[in-house]
């Protein structure tokens, strides 16, 4: 009874696992099933071309069916890469420190405390975040550069590096400290310093898990959209400087499909902006595994050619061993 309960038990939870994979893996096929049915029709069937979606600054789809209108998203698609990557260059550098604060300076107050509470920041809602940066960071933005109001792509940027900080942190944190002790009591051994350590030794070692964190950072930057369109301006225009207000995809995609008319040329556009922003995501997450597999093809590749190297040097001494008991033996024999 005891066996027939446990290979039940067995079978079942191998069973609902598996169906729970599954399931994971068609509704992501049809969530980009769906994107591209809908995402195509500003090209198949209103016409225009894919040259003018990427690259035209002209924006003036037609909320009906009648199309017409002239749909360039190369404002939004610039103003995505520009607060993205301002996010990332303000909070890499503080995600990196910190992480080797937690990992090298002070671990153990960097596992009990700092890391938990780094952690906490990724449960805070988006709005939260948009909340803060428009009532707080806007007005201090609009009085320190004098300006007439504060909405600006520096705005943006400076929440999503507080948004993604707590990502590359952690992921970050994990990757220094997957790297093996003997590591650094090696370096130690040689006389390096701490710096040298970290900087020489561990740093490189974790190369891997620090660009997985980055691209990590960067994917949810890319899809981050309510804190943004509090903060950006919301401006059909290519920004000037960081100052200067402007928009972006996932702030126009929120702000407009509500309202947009089902089918028309206005709405087929905006799922053009989503099936856009979801090959993104695709992108980043084939980079991650691009990068996890270029790791452990390097890993193997060392590992085999020390195996290879000891095999060698055992070889050799071998045939040294074997030379020398020759020696002997002709110098017994005389």
């Amino acid at each position: 009874m005891d066996r027939k309960n446990l290979f039940f038990k067995e079978h079942f939870f191998r069973g609902l696992i598996t169906v729970c994979g599954g399931f994971v893996i068609v509704l992501t096929l049809a969530i980009g099933g769906f994107l591209l049915y809908k995402g195509v029709g500003t090209f198949t069937v209103y016409g225009h071309s894919p040259l003018e979606f990427f690259f035209s600054s002209d924006w003036a789809p037609v909320d009906s069916t009648a199309g017409g209108g002239q749909v360039g998203a190369a404002i939004y698609i610039f103003g995505s890469i520009v607060t993205c990557a301002l996010g990332l260059a303000i909070a890499a550098p503080f995600s990196f420190a910190a992480a080797i604060f937690m990992t090298e300076i002070a671990p153990k107050l960097g596992t009990k405390i700092l890391q938990p509470t780094v952690e906490l920041f990724v449960g805070i809602p988006s709005v939260v975040y948009g909340w803060v940066g428009m009532t707080v960071l806007v007005p201090a933005i609009r009085d320190l550069f004098n300006l007439t109001h504060g909405y600006s792509v520096l705005a943006a940027g400076i929440v999503l590096a507080v948004m993604i900080f707590p990502t590359i942190t952690t992921v970050t944190a994990d990757a220094l400290r997957s790297v093996p002790k003997d590591y650094r009591k090696a370096a130690y051994g040689l006389g390096a310093t701490r710096w040298q350590v970290t900087y020489q030794v561990v740093l490189p070692a974790a190369k891997t898990g620090i660009l997985t964190g980055i691209v990590l950072g960067l994917a949810r930057a890319f899809g981050e959209a309510l804190a943004v369109a509090m903060v950006i301006g919301k401006t059909r225009a290519f920004p000037k400087n960081i100052l200067s207000p402007t928009n972006n995809l996932t702030a126009s995609i929120a702000s407009d499909m509500g309202g947009a008319m089902e089918g028309g040329e206005y709405n087929m556009a905006l799922w053009t902006m989503a099936l856009l922003l979801f090959l993104i995501s695709l992108g980043f997450i084939f980079a991650i595994h691009y990068i996890s597999a270029r790791s452990e093809k390097k890993e193997l590749a060392s590992r085999k050619g020390s195996e290879s190297k000891k095999a060698m040097s055992a070889s050799k001494e071998e045939k040294v061993g074997d030379v020398e008991k020759k020696v002997i033996a002709s110098s017994q024999k005389s």
